[in-house]
């Protein structure tokens, strides 16, 4: 019978979910695969149905293990709230909280995580990095508290609160003929070759909006999937790259990139800290987003925008 599951069969049921990989659900969790192993068939003999199938080289969820699933988080989630406010209770204040940032913001983030937890020692935090799909499919499987990101997803009931600014702009090398202008306009570089993030990313969607908005239609482009191998390519003399002036600050400051004078940049956006709607944060959480609200924008602001 399910009664005779352990809770810790549920935290290692999330997590093999999750990572779909018994291996790094083992590493994870600090526990040998065999370990694991052991504790997954003795959780598929309590519920008397078979939670994983192996299609081929990956491992899927089975409908049993997709409906365990579900209520697992849910219970995990519930143990988790129970201990942070006997916590409170007992005055220590402590508590997890599991952040996830785009691999824009993975460039200031751990500045704000350490300044938080400078405020608040005892919180047990923990940053993971992720591109903007990943980090939506998470939202919508409730399995991380915030999201920092540029855009609040869709098709998602989220609460999503601004609290830094955040500047986009066309970067090139110092020997490209155009980083020499004083003054340009974007229909000046219809003939360049663009370097711009994946569909869907939102540095890619900030582009593609602020180009809608000048009427203007990028000549030759080239999709490259990280904000480093724009950089590298951009240096190699490749093309010129759309992205976050967070993440070039190293580069324009030794001189290996320069942004360009085009009229209407940068791209001002903004960052938010995003949460399921309804979701019962946890203490940490609560305290994290006032920390945002109150010193996100001054502490991202003095960051070095490489770090």
């Amino acid at each position: 019978m399910l009664q005779r599951a352990s809770i810790r069969q549920f935290r290692i049921f999330e997590a093999a979910s999750r990572l779909l990989h018994f291996g790094r659900a083992a590493a994870e969790l600090h526990l040998t695969q065999p370990a694991v192993s052991i504790q997954l068939r003795h959780l598929e003999e309590a519920v008397g149905l078979p939670l994983f199938e192996q299609i081929g080289r990956r491992m899927h969820l089975t409908a049993a293990g997709r409906e365990l699933l579900v209520h697992a988080r849910v219970l995990l989630e519930r143990l988790r709230e129970a201990d942070e406010a006997l916590q409170t209770l007992k005055g220590e204040g402590g508590g997890e909280l599991h952040i996830a940032a785009t691999t824009t913001a993975e460039y200031f983030t751990p500045r704000l995580l350490a300044d938080f937890r400078a405020a608040t020692p005892r919180v047990k935090l923990r940053l993971s990095v992720h591109n903007r799909e990943t980090i939506v499919r998470a939202l919508a499987d409730n399995t991380i508290d915030i999201s920092i990101m540029g855009r609040a997803p869709r098709g998602i009931d989220v609460e999503a609160r601004a609290f830094s600014r955040h500047p986009l702009a066309l970067v090139a090398s110092p020997a490209h003929p155009l980083a020499k202008r004083r003054r340009l306009r974007l229909a000046q570089l219809a003939g360049e070759t663009l370097l711009v993030r994946e569909a869907g990313s939102g540095t890619r969607t900030a582009m593609q909006r602020a180009f809608s908005e000048q009427r203007f239609q990028p000549g030759e482009t080239m999709e490259i999937g990280s904000n480093e191998a724009i950089k590298q390519a951009v240096m190699a003399g490749m093309g010129i790259g759309f992205i976050s002036l967070h993440t070039v600050g190293t580069e324009l400051a030794d001189g290996r990139l320069v942004t360009l004078p085009v009229a209407g940049m940068p791209v001002m956006r903004d960052w938010f800290a995003v949460h399921r709607k309804g979701k019962r944060l946890p203490a940490a959480a609560t305290a994290f987003k006032t920390f945002l609200a109150e010193r996100g924008a001054d502490l991202v602001a003095k960051a070095p925008r490489q770090a």
